[in-house]
């Protein structure tokens, strides 16, 4: 992995981008702290559709609707 400064960062920034595109993990430091990393999008995880998510979670209890409305008449009356 490639280590460079932010300001060495922005005046090469093409040449960087060339190296990640390439495969290249590339770590962006100021004041000596690591900031950010560039990596090739190869590296991304795919996630699931939000429907499909939910499609995996099996629902169970009442309504909460009717929970709510219990309640309610519980402290009314």
């Amino acid at each position: 992995m490639l280590e460079i400064n932010v300001k060495e960062a922005r005046s090469n920034f093409s040449q960087l981008l060339n190296k990640v595109e390439q495969g290249q993990d590339i770590l962006l430091i100021r004041r000596g702290k690591k900031v950010a990393r560039l990596v090739s999008p190869e590296t991304d995880c795919n996630l699931p559709s939000l429907g499909e998510f939910r499609r995996t979670i099996a629902l169970s209890g009442e309504e909460l609707s009717s929970v709510v409305l219990t309640d309610r008449n519980k402290e009314r009356y």
